[in-house]
């Protein structure tokens, strides 16, 4: 009996579901980086799918290799999850890093966070 034969119909199924939804997601991703205009805007579609992308395979292979060994297999979750914290702190640094070369170029952006303060700690003085 090969491999293949050992794994449940219902397993192999929801698997390639789930491999194909988070296809899709990264395609979303893609169709996101292509469609939007801003620099700001093409960061959040990216981040979103390949997060709900990965916990797509990641739930995969869970599925897939629990049911092969006939047992639960969760180590796969660990790379979901230090991507969950990892994705919105480089989102974060590339939309800093945007903001510091627009105000650099002299366009018209928000102040800076600290400046805000500054102003309004010398006017309540």
């Amino acid at each position: 009996m090969t491999a293949l034969q050992a794994i449940p119909f219902w397993v192999q199924v929801l698997t390639s579901l789930l491999l194909v939804a988070s296809s899709l997601l990264a395609l979303t991703g893609a169709l996101g980086i292509l469609c939007l205009k801003d620099f700001f805007q093409r960061m959040h579609p990216p981040a979103l799918a390949s997060t709900l992308g990965t916990w797509c395979v990641a739930l995969a292979s869970i599925i897939y290799f629990s049911a092969l060994k006939s047992g639960p297999v969760a180590h796969a979750w660990l790379i979901p999850i230090l991507l969950a914290i990892t994705v919105p702190v480089t989102t974060l640094l590339l939309a800093r890093t945007g903001l510091f070369r627009k105000r650099m170029a002299g366009e018209d952006v928000p102040p800076e966070v600290s400046s805000r303060r500054r102003e309004g700690e010398s006017a309540g003085s």
